[in-house]
């Protein structure tokens, strides 16, 4: 008799959106990982990672593992990253069915920066 696996029907969905790849991480509500996904692991190479097409691909390909083995249905969306891949990869999570609470830019701001270069003497 096979163990029947766990369900999470509420987690997290993680969106780090760079200009290089975009990653997708799926998450229970207490952070641990669920299911990932990205655009390199779903067959993508170079610049064509970088595409809108190949965010939605990697969004749908985790959301389908977390779906099938653990039943989730809804999410709270956290996007990190200046990318392409950002409004593709909601509308990758909006048509898979899965309902959304919440959404979330945690994109790192600085406050000042780093300290500015010394005056030039002439």
């Amino acid at each position: 008799m096979a163990a029947k696996k766990k369900q999470i029907p509420k987690g997290r969905v993680y969106i780090s959106a760079s200009f290089n790849n975009t990653v997708a991480t799926i998450t229970d509500e207490d952070g641990n990982t669920v299911s990932w996904g990205s655009a390199g692991l779903s067959g993508f190479k170079g610049t064509r990672k970088a595409t809108p097409f190949a965010a939605t691909t990697a969004v749908d390909e985790a959301i389908k593992k977390a779906k099938e083995a653990f039943g989730m249905k809804f999410v709270e969306v956290y996007i990190k990253g200046p990318g392409p891949g950002r409004d593709a990869a909601l509308r990758a999570l909006k048509a898979a069915g899965m309902k959304i609470g919440l959404i979330a830019d945690v994109t790192p701001m600085p406050h000042d920066g780093p300290r500015p270069k010394k005056k030039r003497r002439t």
